[in-house]
């Protein structure tokens, strides 16, 4: 069974396209406009090895807030939709991600309730044209999209843009494990109501 989705969000503030295979390879094209966001999101996809393209076009006149906000409830849905009903998947993962100096650390529940704990901070208010505070609207939007349970912690570190990539390739990392495919479950879902 393939899992792959395709999401088309379209607002009054965003367009959004998003295509991506669970079982890729890494491969990625994004492009939101936003050169910091761009980054990270390709940090996400070769890590986790979720062949994804990406592209946005929003009302960056304003601000990156509705791109970024509509992007991760994009992509959100689209790892919800390509997991079908979530048979045979690890569900739970966690995962540890150095950049340097920086920790940070990811735990994840594929358990259809969205929530996010976060405990990660920022000394400068921008990386490039991203407001550092959207980095946990980003996340927000992402479980919310998704049904994820994510729990996102940035141990230690000084240097922002090293705490932002360590946490975007920490979400790669335990993403990667709980979406995978569980051959002990026989092809199970992973709860004992019998539904996620």
């Amino acid at each position: 069974m393939q899992r792959i989705a395709s999401i088309h969000r379209q607002t009054a503030e965003t367009d959004v396209h998003i295509h991506l295979n669970l079982d890729g390879h890494g491969q990625y094209n994004v492009k939101t406009g936003i050169g910091f966001f761009d980054h990270m999101l390709d940090q996400l996809f070769r890590h986790s090895l979720i062949d994804c393209d990406v592209t946005v076009k929003g009302d960056l006149h304003i601000d990156p807030h509705h791109t970024i906000e509509d992007c991760a409830l994009a992509l959100g849905q689209a790892v919800q939709q390509a997991l079908g009903d979530k048979a045979g998947i690890t569900r739970f993962s966690h995962a540890y991600a150095p950049m340097d100096e920086a920790l940070s650390r990811v735990a994840i529940d594929i358990s259809g309730r969205p929530y996010l704990v976060w405990h990660s901070a920022f000394t400068q208010p921008r990386l490039g044209d991203l407001d550092t505070e959207m980095l946990e609207h980003w996340f927000l939007s992402f479980a919310q999209g998704a049904g994820l349970t994510l729990h996102v912690e940035t141990l230690y570190g000084r240097n922002n843009h090293h705490i932002a990539e360590s946490l975007f390739k920490a979400l790669a990392l335990a993403l990667r494990q709980a979406v995978a495919i569980d051959a002990g479950k026989q092809g199970r879902i992973p709860s004992t109501k019998g539904s996620l």
